[in-house]
């Protein structure tokens, strides 16, 4: 398989030029495990390993390979690869890294396209697809809204849904699918560009990687059944993985996500709730915070019912969550820095007490 069935370009080959990489082999990351990887390459898939000096000068884990990440490679043993450097990446969607203040976790480079998946039938929720929409929208990444398990509902409640996820998300495709019937597969398969690649974001047990199978034609993940208890998925996909499928185009599939903390993304916000920006351009403040201004233009357009109040709700929620990341990467910094002058200090009353 050559490099160019998994997404290798004409513009990777030109950074690999201009970062002076040609001496070395070219791979891209298709599984990340505790700072394992699986690299494919034209030779098949190794594993591979990052060089003492590529982990020396990483100073955060965005520094570190991820899956989707081309990469420069060289062998070291049957089968094992080093990897030296990570070329630059197109698009990187993240999040806010679960229990770790101020501190962000890839969940997928350089991808085109993002299959947003939500199950009809259990805790269908417009609120978290926004929170997706956010995170592809601050990384240039095109969404597509996949609603799952349509075989539980009927047509009548599924016209519903359909019409009040497109009421609020405007100019995003929204395509019904059952993995257990196939309906939808085929159009969702026909939409997938060779080349181009794809990731599927979601929470646990809304049916991504019985998507993934059915889009592959073959069992390549284990599937389970929705917890009883909680009504919640069980984890099945507990690392990100890169699969090429057969009509060229390469998917990446990810563990499901039951928090998606919202970053530094002021333009993922403003383009998701666009129609909110266009309105605050008539509030009467400039810094108008939409909570209890006077003349503010979308808090009137709230009490008429011409914006919908879930979501501005959730504009509110998200933009307090971006400014509370911003602020704790902030104080991050200056305490960093502090430590920093500390240890300055500390050499240079050192050295003096050697003389």
């Amino acid at each position: 398989m050559k490099l160019e069935h998994f997404g290798y370009s004409d513009k990777i080959e030109k950074l690999r030029i201009q970062k002076n990489l040609t001496d070395f082999e070219v791979g891209r990351i298709i599984s990340e495990h505790k700072e394992r990887y699986i690299v494919k390459t034209e030779k098949g898939e190794l594993d591979a390993e990052i060089t003492g000096n590529l982990r020396y000068t990483a100073n955060t884990r965005e520094d570190f390979p991820a899956v989707g990440d081309w990469v420069a490679i060289s062998e070291y043993d049957d089968d094992k690869v080093l990897i030296h450097s990570i070329f630059p990446r197109k698009t990187i969607i993240e999040r806010h890294a679960v229990g770790k203040q101020g501190e962000k976790q890839i969940i997928a480079t350089n991808i085109d396209f993002a299959f947003i998946v939500q199950a009809v039938d259990r805790d269908f929720n417009i609120n978290r697809i926004e929170r997706y929409l956010t995170i592809c929208n601050t990384s240039n990444v095109k969404p597509i809204i996949i609603l799952n398990k349509i075989d539980l509902i009927n047509d009548t409640v599924l016209t519903d849904l359909m019409s009040k996820v497109q009421e609020r998300v405007k100019q995003v495709p929204v395509i019904a699918i059952s993995n257990e019937s196939q309906k939808g597969i085929e159009r969702l398969r026909k939409s997938i560009v060779k080349g181009k690649t794809y990731c599927l974001l979601g929470s646990s047990g809304v049916g991504k990687s019985s998507l993934l199978n059915n889009l592959s034609g073959k069992q390549l993940m284990k599937t389970n059944e929705i917890s009883s208890s909680t009504n919640k998925g069980r984890h099945v996909t507990s690392h990100r993985e890169l699969i090429v499928l057969e009509n060229g185009g390469i998917i990446i599939d990810n563990p499901g996500m039951r928090e998606v903390g919202i970053v530094n993304s002021t333009d993922g916000l403003d383009i998701t709730f666009e129609a909110i920006i266009e309105l605050s351009k008539d509030c009467k403040f400039k810094d108008c915070t939409h909570t209890t201004e006077v003349d503010c233009a979308v808090l009137k357009s709230v009490k008429s019912g011409e914006l919908d109040k879930s979501s501005y709700e959730n504009y509110l929620k998200m933009e307090r969550e971006k400014e509370h990341f911003e602020s704790t990467v902030a104080e991050k910094r200056k305490k960093d820095k502090n430590f920093g002058k500390m240890v300055k200090q500390f050499k240079n009353l050192k050295k003096s007490n050697r003389y």
